[in-house]
């Protein structure tokens, strides 16, 4: 799924237009400096203040500064303009493809890298709906709710991230997905009931794809060996995996052969406790009709 594409703005943007950059990201703070460099040198040839730069391409002043300081990430739409005004002749609107590499924070890049080599991932949650499976609504929801609060812009970030993510499912060749999902994540309705109702809509499409097993855990199961906290397992096609696990191994993830047997072990089940996959939409449809 792309989030690539930015709506051009016909007023002049806010100081807000973009994200900050994360000072402990060395390679995404490399990346935005010279950027922003390349953004100042070419402006200052062209003989014009940030001001007058900023206004010609429909963003405020002090974002310019931000920009070429590398102290802010720039949207696409906002290179795209600097290329056409300053007729760069496409040289800085192509500075998109290294930008769009670290507009992330750095700890969901590194996770979308390793999801992005998996050809097999398994996920047990009971405390949220994964975050591959979330709507845009649903994640939004979360983050807004987190203590202490994050800024609306960082919520945004955020949830693009989040989003982005899910090009998982478009993988081809496709890797096998399985996730299991506690019923109590189900029945809590976050964001209201139009939003959770796109949500368990969500969950039906995704369940639905030849390469994804969804499975829900009734909560009339008394106990299972997941109930200390989110289990997750990624495969990858050389044979290694990686997993973690909130109760097991300071949650930290692992990749020793006998954490993994552990963590597979528990696993597997869970999965064989969990409603079976044609069980578990029907009770997401039937969760469906009573909101």
């Amino acid at each position: 799924m792309s989030v690539d594409g930015e709506t051009a703005q016909d007023e002049v943007e806010t100081d807000e237009s973009g994200w900050e950059v994360d000072p402990d990201d060395e390679w995404g703070v490399a990346v935005i400096t010279t950027v922003g460099r390349q953004l100042r040198l070419r402006r200052e040839a062209a003989g014009l203040r940030a001001g007058e730069f900023g206004k010609a391409i429909g963003y405020g002043e002090d974002l310019v500064y931000k920009v070429e300081g590398g102290r802010r990430i720039p949207r696409q739409d906002y290179l795209v303009r600097a290329d056409d005004f300053l007729g760069a002749d496409g040289l800085i609107a192509a500075t998109w493809e290294d930008v769009k590499k670290v507009r992330y924070p750095k700890k969901v890049r590194e996770l979308g890298k390793l999801e992005g080599k998996a050809v097999e991932i398994g996920v047990y949650e009971g405390n949220s709906v994964h975050g591959l499976l979330q709507t845009p609504e649903h994640a939004r929801t979360l983050f807004r709710a987190a203590q202490p609060p994050y800024s609306p812009d960082d919520v945004e970030r955020m949830v693009a991230a989040r989003m982005a993510r899910r090009s998982v499912f478009e993988r081809t060749p496709s890797p096998t997905l399985s996730f299991v999902l506690e019923e109590g994540v189900l029945r809590r309705p976050i964001g209201g009931t139009m939003a959770w109702r796109q949500q368990l809509e969500h969950l039906l499409e995704m369940g639905r794809l030849h390469n994804v097993v969804l499975q829900v855990m009734p909560m009339n199961c008394e106990t299972h060996s997941g109930l200390d906290g989110r289990i997750e397992l990624l495969k990858f096609p050389d044979g290694t995996a990686v997993g973690r696990s909130d109760g097991a191994f300071n949650g930290r993830p692992t990749s020793e052969l006998k954490h993994l047997r552990i963590l597979e072990l528990r696993y597997g089940t869970i999965r064989a406790e969990a409603l079976s996959p044609g069980k578990s939409l029907t009770f997401i449809e039937q969760l469906l009709g009573e909101t």
